[in-house]
């Protein structure tokens, strides 16, 4: 039973905005699992959840760890949809050019996500340099940032 609660309510938060335990409660009724406070604190507790700030200004549960990948994965989308003029490569450098003055957000976002093949970036006004561990690596990444826009 523990089990499957935990599971619904790792289902939950990763599916739905959830700011309260009550909200949560609610959920967990939805699917038809009863649980009382202290269990759901307990479960949010060997769960390691975490509350995180959404783009909105309000806070949500969120899994450790994985919270900030996702968050940095949603901006990045933003950014890119709304600011990125095209993507390039170079070896194992990857060319960003942005509208003017947007450069540096968009090589913020793309820092934030821990990308194991990003070895670092450089942005000016309108252009992001990203140098890639390898020359395949950029290739993919490009690709990648490719589908975005």
């Amino acid at each position: 039973m523990k089990r499957e609660r935990q599971n619904a309510i790792v289902d939950i938060i990763t599916t739905q905005n959830i700011e309260t335990q009550n909200q949560l409660l609610e959920a967990l009724k939805l699917r038809g699992i009863k649980s009382t406070q202290a269990t759901l604190s307990r479960d949010l507790k060997d769960l390691r959840l975490v509350k995180e700030l959404t783009g909105v200004g309000h806070y949500r549960y969120a899994l450790p760890g994985n919270s900030s990948r996702v968050a940095h994965s949603e901006k990045l989308a933003k950014i890119f949809r709304e600011c990125v003029v095209s993507c390039d490569t170079a070896m194992n450098l990857v060319v960003l050019k942005t509208l003017p003055g947007l450069a540096m957000a968009a090589s913020s976002a793309i820092d934030g996500m821990e990308i194991p093949e990003l070895v670092g970036s450089v942005a000016g006004d309108d252009t992001v340099f990203m140098a890639m561990r390898d020359v395949k690596g950029a290739e993919l990444f490009s690709e990648e940032i490719k589908k975005l826009f």
